[in-house]
């Protein structure tokens, strides 16, 4: 019987790690750092399209809707569910990679980022503390005085923009990311 070759266990192994890959983590653009390079699904039958972003769960949907529409799909496709809450460098470009991995070239989508009233401040769907912020430059601005709602920037990817909450976009739901509320695995 012939014994396998350094070589080929190393290709056996790196192909078995790669369909793993597949399975359970999103593959990022070349070049980062080995910690940025993958997002994990979360777990459950019912949320494995879900990635890890932090502490969240998310999901990128690519049906335009207006903002109130895609805030109420979100809170019926998850416990606890809103459009996406952003509170960290890290987590923007996590979700940057999620909407370039999952979308369609369409990059401008709803975050949970809404005018409080007729004020200058932004507050979140999901309740969550308002610590981060990407604004795009000269952002927000409120233009005709109707931009009450909050959108990831197609004009600077990844940046963010104040935008009329009647307009379609994509989005991402995103939902705490707790054991309970997730299905148990076969």
């Amino acid at each position: 019987m012939r014994t396998p070759s350094l070589l080929g266990v190393a290709l056996l192994c790196l192909s078995a790690m790669a369909a793993a890959m597949d399975n359970d983590t999103l593959s990022i653009e070349e070049g980062q750092n080995e910690t940025s390079l993958l997002l994990r699904r979360c777990h459950g039958r019912k949320y494995r399209d879900w990635y890890k972003v932090g502490p969240y769960c998310m999901k990128y949907f690519n049906t335009p809707l207006s903002f109130a529409n895609a805030e109420i799909t979100c809170r019926q496709k998850a416990p606890g569910g809103h459009l996406a809450s952003v509170h960290n460098a890290r987590a923007n470009a996590d979700l940057i990679r999620i909407v370039k991995k999952r979308s369609r070239g369409q990059w401008s989508i709803w975050l949970g980022g809404m005018r409080l009233c007729k004020s200058s401040r932004f507050i979140w769907t999901d309740g969550s503390h308002w610590n981060f912020q990407k604004w795009a430059p000269g952002e927000p601005n409120n233009a005709w005085n109707n931009e009450n709602c909050m959108e990831m920037y197609i004009k600077y990817i990844g940046y963010w923009n104040d935008f009329p909450c009647e307009g379609l976009r994509p989005f991402v739901c995103a939902f705490k990311s707790h054991k309970r509320q997730q299905e148990p695995e076969d």
